[in-house]
């Protein structure tokens, strides 16, 4: 009798400790093959390209292109994915955004090696998997996301994944001709898209733009050097 496939693994994270963690507790089972590492979201999005696995583990907090733009683009690539997240951050706002990316599972970093095993099993399966802590709290919270006014938020304002790559770059520091460069776009259509988000976000100078960046997750507090 022949053993099932095992289900091939991709690891997306930025601490090469972590991936490296994550790559020796599953090489452990059998069931499971990590077949890739990422160090940032971009690299993720490639590789799940290339090598296609049946699940990808990837952090939110990336350099480069963060955890949702990348589990937005590679599910756009391939629909059959299924995206774990493994994050220090674990906020409502992060597990919403993360689950309309499309993203399958998602667990805190703090989750034990047995509910990760567990998530990539259930998730592989074709089952979505919370953490029991993360799962309680959506539940509560299957309401409309509402504003601090007490208005139900409205999608009118989603920035295009493209903007949101212009987004995340811009608030990392890099120029306009780094950021075209690192997107394969000309210098002209980075000062487009870059106009078109702050058109969207009412936002009218780049130090804005960053703290922007950072009150919505797209990235840390503290990695943004170069603008005061």
């Amino acid at each position: 009798m022949n053993s099932p496939k095992p289900i091939r693994v991709l690891l997306a994270d930025d601490h090469s400790v972590v991936r490296q963690g994550l790559c020796a507790l599953l090489s452990i089972e059998p069931e499971f093959l990590v077949i890739g590492q990422a160090a940032n979201g971009r690299e993720a999005v490639q590789l799940a390209h290339r090598l296609r696995p049946d699940v990808i583990v990837i952090d939110i907090a990336m350099p480069g292109l963060n955890g949702v733009e990348a589990t937005r683009q590679i599910l756009a690539a391939n629909p059959a994915a299924r995206v774990i997240v493994l994050s220090a951050h674990s906020d409502d706002e992060y597990v919403e955004r993360m689950r309309e990316a499309g993203a399958a599972g998602f667990l805190e970093k703090q989750s034990s090696a047995e509910s990760l095993t567990r998530a990539i099993r259930e998730v592989a399966q074709g089952r979505a998997y919370y953490s029991p802590t993360i799962a309680r709290r959506t539940t509560q919270a299957a309401h409309p996301t509402r504003d601090r006014h007490g208005m139900v938020k409205t999608r009118a304002n989603r920035l295009t994944t493209r903007e949101a790559e212009v987004l995340q770059l811009v608030a990392e520091g890099s120029a306009n001709k780094q950021i075209a460069d690192t997107l394969g776009i000309s210098v002209k259509t980075v000062e487009k898209h870059r106009q078109h988000l702050m058109d969207k976000l009412h936002i009218h100078d780049t130090a804005s733009l960053t703290r922007y960046a950072i009150a919505n997750g797209v990235i840390e507090a503290g990695v943004k050097l170069t603008i005061i």
